[in-house]
């Protein structure tokens, strides 16, 4: 286990929801109840720590064999709020994202033949007996989505540089639901009356889809995760990329293409530079 914790994060970001307890069913709720009542709360780390021990594992285990019973929790309004790991479930939505990226020949180079198609196997079973799951999280690698900084305002933006202790620094929003849904209908809305129908329409129109599946008193997060090891401490300081988009957006909606470019050049250039890490040596 002390080699799997040395490795360093994935460079990916999470857009998570917090549900209240009493938006689960009776039998779950008392679960959640109990566990956010522990000393100990397992933390993002922690969950990294888990999925990186299984891969390492031969053959590797794609899809762990039973959902986790773990959650992140969090107070909003004075409500305890979780949001349940559910990393079986993100394991066979990842695989899938993975199987459309890459072709055969690599994949079997990482991930045997067999075992992914038991996973795919396995998930086709289980989703006939779940048709309305969904996780409550989702995450991206290398970027964070410009669609995600739609639900948020920079003034709800926390950074927290890097600790003398060795923690990792943090940047993140949170934000309740109805701002978050609200400002994504206002986004589509001008959207539609300035531009074509585009990437970034259909994607906040996948996110809203998404979001419309929770509790309307949910917590809406969007945590840079492991993004901070691919940025300096004077990039994620001055990274005011939820402002920005808010700019671009209100720019258009005043008929301010220019503005709106300028805007949209910031972004890009700021997350074009981390995307392009990717296939640096």
């Amino acid at each position: 286990m002390s080699v799997v914790s040395s490795v360093l994060v994935p460079y990916a970001s999470y857009l998570r929801v917090y549900e209240p307890l009493a938006a689960f069913p009776e039998s779950e709720r008392a679960h959640w109840a109990r566990y956010a009542g522990r000393s100990h709360i397992p933390t993002a780390q922690d969950e990294l720590r888990r999925s990186l021990a299984d891969l390492v594992a031969t053959p590797p285990v794609v899809v762990p064999v039973h959902e986790s019973g773990d959650a992140f929790v969090a107070e909003a309004d004075g409500v305890v709020c979780v949001c349940p790991w559910r990393t079986r479930l993100r394991g066979w939505l990842a695989l899938d994202e993975l199987m459309d990226m890459f072709p055969g020949p690599v994949l079997d180079v990482v991930l045997p033949p067999v075992v992914r198609g038991q996973a795919v196997a396995d998930h086709e079973r289980w989703a006939e007996r779940n048709p309305d799951a969904r996780p409550w999280i989702l995450s991206s690698v290398w970027q964070v989505p410009v669609r995600w900084f739609v639900l948020f305002s920079d003034e709800e933006r926390e950074y927290a540089a890097a600790g003398e202790d060795g923690e990792p620094p943090v940047l993140r929003y949170r934000t309740p639901m109805v701002q978050a849904r609200r400002r994504l209908a206002r986004t589509l809305k001008t959207l539609r009356e300035t531009v074509d129908e585009g990437p970034l329409t259909e994607g906040l129109v996948d996110v809203g889809r998404w979001l419309e599946e929770f509790h309307p008193r949910a917590l809406v997060e969007l945590d840079y995760g492991g993004l901070v090891h691919a940025l300096s401490a004077e990039q994620l300081a001055g990274d005011r990329s939820a402002a920005d988009v808010a700019e671009g957006i209100a720019a258009l909606r005043a008929g301010d293409a220019e503005g709106a470019s300028e805007a949209y050049g910031r972004l890009a250039e700021r997350w074009r530079a981390v995307k392009d890490r990717q296939f640096a040596n």
